[in-house]
């Protein structure tokens, strides 16, 4: 590859600028990935002031193009951008996203530059990213979200929503099954609205990529449908600028750009090696690769003016005119299709319409058997007929998590009809949960589903969802070892404790109809972190609710489902989520029938019962009663924060086995008999202190 340019033309020099900043940065953290983003100066530089459609004044612009950095490590290159730019926190605060002085204390405690780019830091880093290619999986979700918003608000004379997606991918994100299962998914969606730069460096931190990774990746991609563009030199601007201008004119796929680099381009001794990969290049090799620019070898963080003003006549000019004629056409939309305007509007502010949750499905008040995964069905139909922006799919499993919405006009998500609300991931799990990343950064309300024991495809994205704070729903179904005859390999085990483990995500597993019913009424208010729907395959009794504590207070996480009659004070608490509720009940009727004081707690979310107050939490597990037995079809790690040290947990120790669900239950002691026994021992070692609070009806704490 030919050397970089060393001319003083205002390109090159703002080139050179994010280069230099980057060796700089990295210098001084002692610490980041230098090697990327100097290579990549030419393609950001170039995409930033003469292909996006970017405001640097109002950086949520709905119509935005949005960058994301699925090689998140390269986060200088980023950084640099931001800061050249000039991006502001927001329209109304003028303050700077990413001021110099955040750069020079790049990885630093406090600072909005962090190791990899962090969503919600600065304004700007459109997506939190790092772990590698689930950036590219958000990207597709963006792309998908532009294209349902195109189709479902665009008016003739009003195109509203027209914007692009790009996305810089390193090697490492080629090789990743995540990547894989994105680019398969956006080829056969022929999204033309998505662009993906591929940073071709073939070097990773072990070395050159000839180690592990030999496939034609270009072929690769004109398989799945896409466009393939490859550049040869990185160093050449017009070359880069054609390919923006070409992937624009090819609205029916989506567009891969190959580009050939040189990681740690300049470093004498570094340039083209892993060396340059994930360490700072030391300050004799940094004065070099400075000489190499042609740029003053010991000026450190020196951001010549010609560089700002280059960024401010590209990317900062044409942003500023695309936005505010944007803003005069949604005004004059506002008043030729107003109910469609404060749709849109409510949309945006994360609200919701007045009624959504009127005239949900009423389950029998008792008696009969529901599904957890059927009952949802029904409920997330009638509140999505309700809530146009709430959309989603399965992977290829959508019969059996009973998630498909079947109102009129749902329709499906096709190249054929981009307005349809039914999408289909297929099988692949990863994507379809960095998907719904993607779609919940740009506006819409998404939820993706699959079987629990399939959430450990998705441990990357779902991560990065709780990072994020973002409200996406994720429905998993076929919750425990009754899902029966699948066997070991399908029966979720560990899985709820992982989920429960992970912070900023809800966990909501209803006991019944009433219940799932609730799930939904609390989980679409949430806007600022994701929910995991844990439902059942197998059908479970819907509770007496004339009888026991009524459903609602499922919203407060867990609450007090029954007492002992007769205003007993309890000697005994049984806990439970889920299918195990029913069970826990039996166990109620029959201790009671003998005269033992039992009170049962159904706790649906450990996350919200977690949240609230300690005299809320204290009446609903009193510290006296400390005969307590928990029931759940899972491992029991993380029970005994309920149970206390002298608790019993009924639960999981060992995977399950292949068998019908009444079996399996049986063959691993989920009875009611084996409960009432748990007691009766828990009464004895355990037993009750003599300071007892006063008894409190059934349902008076929901």
């Amino acid at each position: 590859m030919p050397a970089p340019d060393r001319g003083a033309g205002d390109d090159r020099l703002a080139v050179n600028t994010i280069r230099t900043l980057t060796i700089d940065a990295v210098q001084a953290a002692q610490s980041g990935h230098p090697g990327a983003a100097m290579a990549l100066a030419p393609v950001g530089y170039t995409l930033w002031n003469d292909a996006l459609r970017y405001d640097v004044h109002d950086p949520a612009w709905l119509n935005r193009d949005r960058f994301v950095l699925s090689a998140g490590h390269a986060s200088m290159l980023l950084y640099s951008l931001l800061h050249l730019a000039q991006v502001q926190r927001s329209a109304s605060d003028s303050t700077l996203a990413v001021p110099l002085e955040d750069i020079r204390r790049f990885r630093q405690l406090g600072s909005v530059c962090a190791g990899h780019p962090e969503h919600g830091l600065a304004s700007g880093v459109e997506c939190t990213t790092g772990p590698l290619s689930t950036g590219a999986g958000a990207s597709v979700g963006m792309a998908i979200a532009g294209q349902w918003l195109a189709q479902h608000y665009n008016r003739p004379g009003f195109l509203l929503f027209d914007y692009t997606v790009y996305a810089l991918l390193g090697d490492g994100c080629m090789m990743e099954g995540l990547g894989q299962e994105a680019a398969s998914l956006a080829g056969h969606l022929r999204l033309g609205n998505l662009c993906w730069i591929y940073d071709s460096n073939r070097v990773t931190i072990e070395g050159p990529t000839s180690l592990a990774f030999s496939e034609d990746v270009q072929a690769r991609f004109r398989a799945y449908g896409w466009q393939v563009i490859h550049l040869d030199d990185v160093e050449d601007l017009d070359a880069l600028r054609a390919a923006y201008a070409l992937s624009r004119e090819s609205p029916d796929r989506p567009t891969l750009i190959v580009v050939e680099t040189v990681i740690g381009v300049g470093a004498p001794t570094k340039e083209g090696t892993s060396a340059a990969h994930s360490e700072p290049l030391g300050a004799e090799e940094a004065r070099a690769a400075k000489r190499s620019y042609g740029w003053p070898e010991d000026a450190d963080f020196l951001v010549p003016g010609q560089a700002y003003a280059r960024f401010a006549a590209g990317v900062g000019a044409r942003g500023r005119r695309l936005r505010e004629q944007w803003d005069t056409m949604a005004e004059q939309y506002r008043h030729a299709h107003p109910s469609l305007a404060a749709e849109l509007g409510l949309m945006t502010a994360g609200a919701l319409p007045s009624g959504w949750d009127d005239g949900l499905p009423a389950f029998p008040p008792s008696g009969g058997v529901v599904a957890g995964r059927a009952a949802s069905q029904e409920v997330m139909n009638a509140v999505a007929s309700r809530v146009p922006w709430l959309l989603g799919g399965a992977s290829d499993l959508a019969p059996s998590t009973k998630t498909r919405l079947a109102f009129p006009g749902a329709g499906d998500f096709q190249p054929a009809g981009y307005g349809g609300r039914n999408l289909h991931f297929g099988a692949r799990e990863a994507a379809a949960a960095a998907a719904a990343n993607g779609m919940a950064l740009c506006g819409v309300r998404p939820f993706q589903a699959g079987f629990l024991v399939f959430s450990d495809f998705q441990r990357g994205p779902l991560r990065l969802s709780a990072l994020m704070r973002l409200p996406v729903v994720h429905i998993y179904t076929h919750d425990s070892i009754s899902m029966g005859e699948d066997g070991p390999t399908h029966q979720p085990v560990e899985q709820l404790a992982s989920l429960r483990a992970m912070p900023g995500v809800v966990d909501l597993r209803p006991a019944d109809a009433h219940e799932v019913r609730e799930a939904w009424r609390v989980l679409l208010p949430i806007t600022d972190r994701p929910v995991a729907l844990v439902l059942s395959k197998q059908e479970v009794p819907v509770i007496d609710r004339a009888r026991y504590a009524p459903a609602s207070g499922l919203a407060r996480g867990g609450y007090v489902l029954a007492d002992p009659p007769g205003g007993q004070y309890p000697e005994a608490i049984i806990i439970a989520s889920g299918s195990e509720v029913a069970l826990a009940l039996q166990a109620y009727e029959d201790l009671s029938a003998e005269g033992v004081g039992v009170r049962v707690v159904s706790l649906p979310s450990w996350a919200l019962f977690g949240e609230q107050d300690r005299a809320y939490r204290d009446l609903v597990l009193p510290p006296a009663v400390a005969a307590r037995v928990a029931v759940e079809q899972a491992a029991t790690m993380g029970w005994e924060r309920w149970t206390g040290d002298r608790g019993t947990v009924i639960g999981m120790h060992s995977f399950g086995v292949s068998g019908p669900g009444p079996d399996v239950r049986r063959h691993f002691g989920f009875t009611a008999e084996a409960v009432v026994e748990a007691v009766r021992a828990c009464l004895v070692t355990a037993g009750t202190t003599a300071s007892q609070p006063p008894n409190l009806p059934a349902g008076s704490l929901a």
